[in-house]
């Protein structure tokens, strides 16, 4: 007995429990083709939101349709350490128990990190599970497990050989937040508004002043000179002078650069090397002394020389200086600003520029290949645009910041002794290798220093593609698996990501590490705001599944979502996907509450319905395998849905199904649950748990016979002239049940309906069974050729066909034909705006590519009304 109502959540664990106790999920090398997936490693610190929800949800359907293809399918789950994020909550979680991490050793430390990671780690990929992720749990990865480490170690110690790692003396991004460097890609940058204040520096042994523009004054006392451009007549007469910094008069030198800009500010710009890149460049040149004024931590030192501002914040100092300089009388003046700020991409914080030994990967020197691979298409990305961010950012690649001034991660395999570095994969080589430098042989480890930093954590996830598949010890795993099928994520890790495994692929196996990149777009809501937790404008996830069942979830997410574009969400989008599950679950029940009478023949219109539901699936069959080659989902699954919703359950059942509590013919039958069983497989990778259950429903199962394990249906032969003879018939029907709406009749009432003579309307009502199918479903109570038009009917056209419907009331020909001009003139209007809107030339180039497409599809449709309605005037 088939429950009257579909209840996802008993539906939903019971089927992934059955999928994960058979193996499906399962991969080991045979001799099938592989296909293989990696996930993006989500954060160990993660939990399951609307971003991961797609590229899972997506990533899940490119997994299940390869099972269905037959290939050995191995989706690879795993977690990323995050070292930032990660040490971020561990040591608050210190600071609640009232312990300081500066109290601890390192090893006490890491003890309470791995104590946090096994309690609060990974529950991101229990959420998973009740997406319906088919990952291969057997294989999940973490970036410091054992295998993942030592591929680090070995990389690094590869690359410092090959002299591609290197250590130097550079200005860096510094998060005083976190107290780590951070790598240029990892500072998100934006305008902010501010304040540009004009403070003005009294020249030495003078009454003259020259004033400069900073918006950040607190680093006024880490100045070591005045700059000024050359050619600038204003300040010809300084040259050899010197300035005071204001408030602490320190002497400080008037140099002369072609870097400043002669129209910025007053064209004198204040030099401050230790806190600033360009002013960094200036020193070097000029040799100015380097005056670090600010801590780790953001707040001012000694060095400022201003004793009631150590220890405080930059910003609080800000503000206090700007009054003392008013004071002084040095504030000229102050001036709203906007300007772009950089800030940390985890803590938020705004990021200082810092002179820092750190280590470094010579990117220059592992760009050129990877570059290649993308532009000539090795490497395949979609959507397209794509290339060209991807070659810009690779044409102007900058050196690799790796070290990070923290505890938890990948700590540096590097050891000093005195002024040398030894690195190597273990604490026993370096050893060797400083006896073997030095010759003294009565070195010990104690004798050694470990490098205190650990790697930035993309250093083991740009070897990601490899590493799960142990490419430094099973070399039959990853030359089965290797290069990978397709790696699914956003474009907004294009550089911190891909790119870099796209560069380790060819460094290491001189090989691409995926053949193709789909790049998701953001999750969005309606407004097109980015979803975030300060905006409160992102759904919890798990609950949304609890509500929707996971199925509408993911038909929602899909069904929004155009290849690289951005998603719109919509809560309605997700119920709609929950309805589709109930349409589902109807037409499976309305079959299980047949009776089937072996002695009935099969009438025509349900051959004809057979024959057309079948040749229609395989024409939809070869249009989805372009739509998954080029990773149109969204396009597949509407595809989908429109054939279920519309052609099986709104036409098909409707032309088969018996009388009321009449018997159904054997054949249609067996037909129906055949059809019904393919769309099952078409539609279970987008929506699994509800195609599972219908799957078993329809008829008893064999051991092992699942709908996951099923085979993707092949598309047979069909004749487009004859689905198009059927899809006229569809037409008539719903121009008649348009004029029964429009005059109130009755959907039970038969009527009768006159054909017009014309080769067209012979031609179609000699397919055989149509006339019978509109017979049936245009509930008529006959169909009968005339040369003119009857008295007492409302004509329609379908195509260029005439027909007219008898009718027993009069109809106001002049009112009709007002009502129909002025739906015309709407209609016309209409058309006309759309068309204005896709002549300006700046919409069509500036406008997402979906919004246009929209633009264009409401013109197609205004034409297509504006033809309906012509017709109607006609037919009057």
């Amino acid at each position: 007995m088939i429950s009257p109502t579909y209840n996802p959540a008993e539906v939903e664990e019971k089927w992934y429990a059955h999928w994960e106790s058979k193996g499906y999920f399962h991969s080991e090398p045979d001799e099938r083709e592989a296909f293989s997936i990696v996930i993006p490693p989500p954060n160990v610190t993660g939990v399951l939101h609307m971003g991961h929800m797609l590229n899972n949800t997506i990533q899940d359907i490119l997994i299940r349709k390869a099972l269905l293809d037959g290939k050995n399918a191995c989706w690879v789950p795993g977690m990323d350490h995050a070292s930032i994020a990660t040490e971020a909550k561990v040591v608050k979680m210190l600071r609640e128990k009232g312990i300081k991490k500066s109290d601890l050793t390192r090893d006490e430390f890491l003890a309470y990190a791995w104590e946090w990671k096994e309690k609060y780690g990974g529950i991101i990929l229990k959420q998973l599970r009740k997406l319906g992720a088919a990952c291969d749990w057997e294989r999940t990865a973490f970036t410091m497990d054992e295998e993942r480490s030592a591929a680090v170690y070995k990389t690094f110690v590869d690359l410092y050989h090959k002299g591609k790692l290197y250590r130097g003396l550079r200005m860096v991004n510094w998060d005083p937040e976190a107290l780590t460097v951070l790598s240029n890609e990892e500072v998100i940058y934006k305008d902010e508004s501010s304040h540009i204040y004009h403070v003005r520096y009294q020249i030495e042994g003078s009454e003259e002043f020259v004033t400069i523009a900073t918006t950040r004054p607190e680093t006024i006392l880490g100045d070591s000179a005045i700059a000024v451009h050359p050619e600038d007549p204003r300040y010809q007469h300084l040259k050899g002078k010197r300035a005071l910094v204001p408030l602490i008069n320190r002497s400080i030198p008037i140099i002369f650069d072609d870097y400043v800009d002669r129209e910025f500010g007053t064209g004198a710009l204040k030099v401050t090397p230790a806190h600033d890149v360009n002013d960094y460049e200036i020193g070097k040149r000029h040799d100015l002394e380097v005056i670090e004024v600010l801590n780790d931590d953001g707040t001012l030192n000694e060095k400022g020389e201003v004793n009631h501002y150590v220890g405080q914040s930059r910003f609080k100092v800000r503000t206090e200086i700007v009054k003392e300089l008013e004071a002084s009388a040095n504030l000229v003046e102050v001036k709203p600003y906007t300007h772009n700020v950089g800030r940390s991409e985890r803590t938020n914080a705004v990021v200082e520029p810092k002179l820092s030994l750190q280590w470094y990967v010579d990117m220059k020197k592992l760009a050129e290949p990877a570059l290649k691979a993308v532009m000539t298409d090795e490497v395949e990305f979609f959507p397209k645009n794509q290339k060209n961010v991807y070659k810009h950012w690779m044409e102007n690649i900058r050196d690799w910041c790796i070290s990070r001034q923290l505890w938890w991660g990948h700590q540096i395999p590097a050891w000093y002794y005195k002024d040398d570095v030894y690195v190597a994969e273990t604490a026993e080589e370096a050893l060797y290798q400083a006896r073997a430098h030095t010759g003294d042989h009565d070195l010990e480890l104690d004798d050694l220093r470990q490098d205190e930093d650990v790697l930035d954590t993309w250093f083991s996830s740009w070897l990601w593609p490899m590493s799960v598949f142990d490419e430094f010890g099973d070399q039959e795993e990853i030359d089965y698996y290797y290069p990978t099928s397709v790696l699914v994520t956003g474009w907004d890790i294009i550089f911190l990501w891909v790119a870099r495994m796209i560069m380790s692929g060819y460094e290491w196996k001189d090989e691409k590490p995926f053949e193709h990149v789909y790049f998701t777009g953001m999750v969005r809501d309606k407004q097109r705001r980015k979803m975030s937790k300060q905006l409160g404008n992102s759904p919890d996830a798990i609950k949304l599944m609890e509500e929707f069942g996971a199925d509408g979830v993911r038909y929602g997410m899909l069904s929004s979502s155009p290849a690289g574009g951005d998603l719109l969400f919509d809560e309605k989008l997700v119920d709609q996907g929950k309805k589709f599950c109930n349409k589902l679950w109807n037409a499976l029940r309305m079959f299980k509450n047949l009776e089937i009478d072996s002695s009935l023949e099969t009438p025509q219109e349900n051959k004809l319905a057979i024959s057309w539901l079948e040749q229609k699936k395989s024409m939809m069959l070869e249009e989805l395998e372009g739509n998954f080659k080029a990773y149109r989902l969204s396009e597949a699954l509407v595809t989908i849905y429109s054939f279920i919703w519309g052609d099986f359950c709104s036409w098909y059942l409707e032309i088969v199904k018996p009388d009321y509590e009449q018997p159904i013919d054997p054949h249609t039958y067996q037909k129906s649950m055949d059809l019904f069983e393919e769309l099952c497989l078409i539609l279970h990778p987008f929506m699994p748990f509800i195609t599972e259950e219908i799957w078993h429903k329809l008829k008893k199962r064999g051991k092992g016979e699942d709908c996951m394990a099923g085979s993707w249906p092949e598309a047979g032969q069909f004749d487009k002239g004859f689905v198009k003879s059927v899809e006229k018939a569809k037409d008539v029907v719903s121009k008649i049940r348009d004029v029964r709406n429009k005059y109130g009749l009755k959907k039970s009432e038969p009527l009768k309906v006159y054909v017009e003579e014309s080769e067209g309307a012979r031609e179609l009502l000699s397919v055989e069974g149509i006339r019978a199918m509109i017979l049936k479903i245009g509930v008529l109570e006959d169909l009968i050729w005339t040369t003119t038009e009857p008295e007492g009917t409302i004509g329609f056209l379908s195509g260029t066909e005439k027909y007219y419907v008898e009718l027993e009331l009069e109809i106001d020909v002049e009112a009709e034909r007002e009502k129909l001009e002025k739906d015309l003139d709407h209609a016309r209007g209409f058309v006309r705006s759309v068309e204005k809107k896709l002549a300006n030339e700046r919409f069509v180039s500036n406008a997402p590519e979906q919004v246009v497409a929209l633009e264009r599809k409401k013109l197609l449709d205004g034409k297509e009304r504006i033809r309906i309605i012509e017709e109607s005037l006609k037919s009057l």
